[in-house]
Formats: C-alpha cells, sequence, structure tokens
C-alpha cells in the first residue's frame, strides 16, 4: 500500500490576488464618504428649519439623495443627526449670549439676548424644538441650554438691580417667548423673520418696568426646572 505521506499532491490553483488599492482609490472613497455626510447635513439642516424635528430619517435621506444604510452608517440615531446638524446653531447661541452678558447695561444686553434669539428662532424653527426638548437628552444640548439658561437669569438678575427690568420677571417668562415665537412658522416664510422682530419688540417693551403700578401677574409655568434637570 503506497505511503500517502510521500504521495506527490496535486498543484494548487493560485489564489487570486487583490490588487493593492492605490493612494488615489482611497482618497476617492473618502472623498465620497465626505461628500454623502455634507449633503446628508444640508439635507436634514433644511428640513429640520423648514418643518422641525418630526421629519423622519427616510425623508432625509430622499432629500440628500442616499440611501437608508448610507445615512444611518454616517449618523446611527435621529438624536446623533441632530446635535451635529444644529452645532452651528449651537454656537451661534452661545455667542448671542456671551454678547449680551458682556453688555455693561445689562437691560440693553438682555434686550440684545431677547432680539437675536428670536431672529435665530424665525430662521430655524427645528434649533429651538430640540433646545426646548427634554427627551430624548442629547449631553450637547444639555451643556447649551445649562449654560445659557444659567447665564440669561444672572443678566437678568442684574438687569432687575438696575431697576430696568420689572421684578416680577421669571426666567419661564423669556421661554415662554421662545415657545410662542414658534408659531410664526405659520406665517409665509418671506414674513417670518420681521414678524418675529416685532413680536420680540413687544415683549421687550412688556418687560420693561413700569412706571405705575400693575395687577400681579398670574404663576409662570415652570419650565426652565425641567430643562435645567441633568440628563
Amino acid at each position: 500500500m503506497p505511503d500517502r505521506l510521500h504521495q506527490k499532491q496535486p498543484p494548487q490553483p493560485p489564489q487570486a490576488q487583490q490588487p493593492p488599492q492605490t493612494q488615489a482609490a482611497r482618497s476617492s472613497l473618502r472623498s465620497d464618504a465626505q461628500d454623502n455626510r455634507e449633503r446628508i447635513l444640508v439635507a436634514a439642516r433644511a428640513l429640520f428649519a423648514a418643518d422641525g424635528l418630526n421629519v423622519s430619517m427616510r425623508e432625509v435621506a430622499r432629500r440628500a439623495e442616499v440611501g437608508p444604510a448610507t445615512l444611518y452608517r454616517r449618523f446611527p440615531t435621529k438624536q446623533t443627526l441632530i446635535d451635529e446638524a444644529f452645532a452651528k446653531e449651537r454656537r451661534t447661541c452661545l455667542a448671542i449670549v456671551d454678547e449680551g452678558c458682556a453688555d455693561p447695561d445689562p437691560w440693553r444686553g438682555l434686550c440684545l439676548v431677547i432680539e437675536k434669539v428670536c431672529e435665530v428662532n424665525a430662521h430655524n424653527h427645528g434649533f429651538t424644538e430640540a433646545f426646548m426638548s427634554v427627551f430624548p437628552c442629547s449631553p450637547e444640548f444639555a451643556a447649551t441650554r445649562a449654560y445659557a439658561l444659567n447665564a440669561i437669569a444672572q443678566l437678568a438678575r442684574r438687569a432687575k438691580e438696575s431697576g430696568r427690568l420689572r421684578p416680577d420677571f421669571v426666567l419661564d417668562d423669556l421661554l415662554l417667548v421662545l415657545v410662542a415665537n414658534r408659531g410664526m412658522r405659520a406665517l409665509p416664510e418671506v414674513d417670518q423673520v420681521a414678524a418675529s422682530r416685532r413680536f420680540a419688540a413687544l415683549m421687550i417693551q412688556s418687560f420693561q418696568a413700569p412706571d405705575e403700578k400693575h395687577p400681579p401677574l398670574p404663576p409662570a409655568p415652570r419650565l426652565s426646572a425641567a430643562l435645567l434637570k441633568n440628563p
């Protein structure tokens, strides 16, 4: 019986060799991935700004002209997409608050914050919705909310001490302004910014310390307490 260990084995076919990926090919893949990411963000920003956060991920993918798999590969959850889409607006919001707090006249600084935040709201309904949303919690938005609301509360305290802000103003009154200002989305787009500016001016006048006694206001709803809870 022949020794099988010493039998000559038939030659094996060579393994198919994958051609090495060139630097140009790798760069092209990275470029395509970056293009897809930017298209998704552009689409998400436009949809969230116009229609708020109820826009579906499928609609974002359709607007960006990418497949759902590509969308979820770049942004695994809707919250991650919202966080990234509104990164610029979060920076803008914090810059507005810092600008108002830096004004040596606290009443003028508070007026600036109200005017500019209302205008941001008029341009982007989704950002205010995300800012005011408690669930689901986003660390990015939670940090922005906490910093902005605490800074505005300090600014309002200084404005009261200056005698320009009515003494019964509370932070929740400003949040009511933001909630009411979201109603501007019902107007034609061409009128939304102008309407928001007028609304902000009316609210600022109502916040100004009165020269004569007025009846006490009804209790303010506790809006800020929920927003300032730790995520």
